[in-house]
Formats: structure tokens, sequence, C-alpha cells
């Protein structure tokens, strides 16, 4: 197997044209690359609800803040390229910053209060460089389907917000999130991780299930749910919290009881590494 290699907008977009036109239903999965399990898997999720699938990878320099991890992100073209024919992918789109920005680019895209918590409170600017980007790639890959990791649930709204917003009418889907044996969310930037900050990274998800299972047992205070999540985040010394925080799962509002399906989710930094994880509680 093979796959199709397209380096610039304008050459997907008339491949995309060109699919369209033959009755072909496109399917999208968005990367940046360093791909890890969690991608494969948005991978296979795409792969059985289109005729042609495209992947892009594209470490997008809108969405990193300066001091941010943009010069050292893992990539390798190559690795990743030959992962995603394993999984059924038929178009690589593959651009440089300069062919998706070129000189000039001014335009910029924002959605103010979906991005304003969480961690756009602690990122300004990262989620008007995602809505750019991703409004980009779908006007150059025209897709029917897309599908996202569940992992960044705060742009998993946002991406949905957009898609209502600018009326795509592409069905967006969110991919569960794939783990390590010991709960930690896969990411890319888990490689940065020394020994002792990836033990402790595992508190992230124990966490949150603390807070599960007091949902579980009827508790339904927000400050309670949080505050079992903290107790377990907090004991890892290496972890510095950035947010731990309960938000409805569709806008992203604060709550203070959950009565409706709720997100609680965390950031924090070990080292230098920024982890995030999140869970659904649904009443």
């Amino acid at each position: 197997m093979s796959i199709e290699i397209i380096r610039t907008p304008a050459e997907l977009r008339e491949r995309a044209f060109a699919l369209r036109g033959a009755g072909s239903r496109i399917g999208l999965v968005p990367t940046m690359g360093a791909l890890h399990e969690g991608h494969l898997s948005l991978l296979r999720k795409a792969r059985p609800l289109c005729d042609t699938l495209i992947m892009s990878i594209f470490v997008n320099p809108t969405q990193f803040a300066p001091g941010e991890d943009l010069d050292k992100y893992p990539r390798n073209e190559a690795a990743d390229l030959a992962l995603a024919v394993e999984c059924g992918a038929d178009i690589a789109f593959c651009p440089t910053p300069a062919a998706m920005y070129p000189e000039g680019y001014q335009t910029s895209i924002a959605l103010p209060k979906l991005a304003a918590p969480m961690c756009g409170a602690k990122r300004p600017g990262h989620f008007d460089g995602v809505a750019t980007v991703v409004t980009k790639l779908f006007n150059a890959a025209l897709p029917h389907v897309a599908v996202f990791g569940e992992k960044d649930f705060q742009q998993l709204a946002i991406l949905r917000q957009l898609n209502l917003d600018l009326d795509f009418g592409i069905e967006i889907l969110g991919g569960a999130i794939i783990r390590e044996p010991d709960g930690l969310a896969l990411s890319s930037r888990n490689v940065y991780l020394s020994a002792d900050e990836r033990k402790q990274a595992a508190r992230l998800q124990q966490g949150l299930q603390a807070a599960a299972q007091r949902f579980a047992e009827g508790v339904t205070d927000a400050s309670v749910l949080i505050s079992a999540a903290r107790a377990i985040v907090g004991s890892a010394p290496l972890a510095q919290i950035e947010y731990l925080e309960l938000r409805s799962a569709t806008t992203l509002e604060d709550l203070r009881d959950v009565h409706e399906p709720a997100v609680i989710a965390v950031a924090a930094r070990f080292g230098k590494t920024r982890l995030i994880d999140n869970l659904v509680l649904v009443p």
C-alpha cells in the first residue's frame, strides 16, 4: 500500500473537488504528527465512515504561544506516513508553514466565549490558532466527516461550534481517549517526561476517577467532586496544577452542581511538560 502526499492547500482542494465530483465521501483526521495509538484510533474510527481518508500532518505555529514547545515538538514524517498507511489513510496533507500562512496572511478566527476558560485562560490565542487552521483544513479537504480526539475536550467543543457557526455542514465526531496501562492519556508530549514525572502523571486520571467514584455514590456538588480529584492530583509532588474544573459538557459554563452532562477537566505541568485530561459525568 502507498499514500498520496499533498503539500499545498490549493492542490488538496483541487483533489477534494475531484473526489466529491466522483461521488467519494471524504473523511478528515487532522494531526500535528508524532503519531501514537490515540491518533491511530481516530484514523481507524474514520476509515469505515468514508471512501477517501485524508490525514493532515502539520505542526501549526499559530496555536503555540511564545516560549512554548513549537521548535522541539516531535516530528517524524516518514514514521507517521508508515503508520497512516497501516490505518488505511489514502492521502496525507503535509504542508509547510509558508504554504498555510503565506506572506501577507492576516486572518484569524476566534470563538471568544468557548475559548475563554480552561486551556484558553492559560494559553491566550491558542484556540484562535486552532480554529483558524482547522477552518483552512476544512476549506482545503472539503470533508464530509472529521474526527478529533476527546482528550482535547475544549478543542472539540470549539470545533463543533465552529462547524455550526460557519455552516460547514461537516459531521464532527469525537474519538475516545486512549490510555497507557496506568491510565495516563496518550500524548505526543509524554516523551518529554522524566521517569519520576511519568510515574506521577498517572495521578491525573486517578484524581478524575476519584471524582467519578464520588459522583457514582450520588454526590453532585461540584466543589466536592473537584476536591476529591484535587486531593489525589495535588498529592503528586511534581504536579503543578493549572486548573481543575467542572463544567457543562456542551457550553463549558461553570457548574455548581452536576444536573446535566458535565466534564471534569484538569491541566497540570510536570516539569516543563503540560498535560491535560478529562472525564465526562452524565447524570
